[in-house]
């Protein structure tokens, strides 16, 4: 899949990545080949390596197959400075002005605010003084990983997103769980886009031989405090603990926890040769809005160990896939003896196809 997007630079000039500005390519980009132009403002993207970064590169993906033109005004081209506490993160440094001069050289049909951050903040700035009508999207529950590092009320921020979001046409979530959690702390139109999993890339295969001691349970994800990691990492379970991903909080659960396996970042085929090697994937998270390693775990034949929330209460559910309960360690070993086949059969519920469509079907044009 190719990485290289349209987006806008500091210096008020569209380039096709970090080299010259080069015109052929991007107006190849904006008209054609498809009916709609559709600019994607986010402050999440490559290097980042997440579920909102995995979802937008498909989304282009998908929606680029049925025809469309999808420009991304990203921070890559932008001064940024670093994340307080996750470095990983790059803050772009932008107004409403300079977003605007992005969004009339692109001259968008239809206008999608990813992010709650710096560009999605000025690009509604500007939508709103233009008076043109934009959808957003919903993917991180701010409030509960701001309350869990700062003890910041997430009352406070749930205000706060709710102002964000209020002026879009509709906000996209990826589960009813979400949307529900969202409609109880006042916000509205509010439209489902489920995610989707690459099930050529993720599939199952035989389990490789290995010196670690089975049975294996695999987490994937950042190495962060909202991860909840040592909800897994407490857990008294045999064979072996492994942690693929990395983030601020690798050092410190490293020296607590020795004899786990923490492998660092992994992707492609080495971060599928993982989850083929694992007997059960646990997800102690209690804040992800869907959980997109749920959907290649069980893609790759691996049953889910998870707590009864949004997320996996609307993957698993009652599928029989996973096993879903406040006692992880319970929920854990019950998943060992779950069919794989049945867990490759949930996941071909998800397309990447289905996802994109949705989210067409949510837009809403600027004219």
């Amino acid at each position: 899949m190719s990485t290289t997007v349209a987006t806008y630079d500091a210096g008020n000039a569209f380039t096709g990545g970090p080299g010259a500005f080069n015109a052929p390519q991007f107006e190849a980009q904006l008209h054609g080949p498809g009916p709609l132009r559709i600019a994607v403002v986010t402050d999440a993207w490559l290097p980042q390596t997440n579920g909102v970064v995995r979802t937008l590169m498909s989304l282009r993906e998908e929606l680029e197959a049925l025809g469309h033109s999808v420009i991304m005004v990203t921070p890559q081209d932008f001064v940024t400075i670093p994340c307080p506490t996750y470095s990983e993160i790059r803050l772009a440094l932008t107004t409403p002005g300079r977003i605007g001069r992005a969004l009339d050289v692109i001259a968008p049909d239809a206008i999608h605010i990813v992010t709650e951050g710096p560009l999605g903040i000025a690009a509604r700035a500007y939508c709103r003084r233009r008076k043109l009508t934009f959808t957003t999207s919903f993917h991180t529950k701010f409030p509960d990983y701001i309350a869990a590092r700062w003890g910041i009320p997430a009352a406070w921020t749930y205000a706060a997103l709710r102002w964000f979001h209020s002026a879009s046409a509709a906000t996209m979530v990826a589960t009813e769980s979400v949307r529900l959690e969202l409609a109880s702390h006042g916000f509205d139109n509010l439209r489902s886009w489920t995610r989707g999993v690459d099930l050529q890339h993720f599939r199952p295969a035989p389990k490789p031989a290995t010196d670690w001691q089975r049975p294996i349970f695999l987490f994937v994800g950042r190495v962060a405090v909202e991860k909840n990691l040592s909800a897994f990492l407490d857990l008294d379970l045999p064979g072996t603990k492994v942690v693929v991903g990395d983030g601020p909080q690798r050092v410190e659960l490293e020296r607590r926890y020795p004899e786990a396996r923490f492998v660092g970042r992994h992707e492609g085929d080495a971060l599928a040769a993982f989850y083929s090697l694992a007997d059960v994937f646990v997800f102690p998270s209690r804040t992800d809005t869907f959980g997109l390693v749920l959907l290649e775990a069980l893609a790759s034949g691996v049953p889910i160990a998870a707590f009864p929330v949004s997320g996996p209460l609307d993957l698993i559910g009652n599928s029989g896939v996973g096993v879903l309960s406040e006692d992880l360690k319970v929920a854990a070993l019950a998943a060992l003896s779950i069919d794989p086949e049945a867990c490759r059969a949930r996941a071909a519920e998800f397309t990447w196809r289905n996802s994109a469509q949705q989210f067409l079907h949510n837009l809403h044009l600027i004219r």
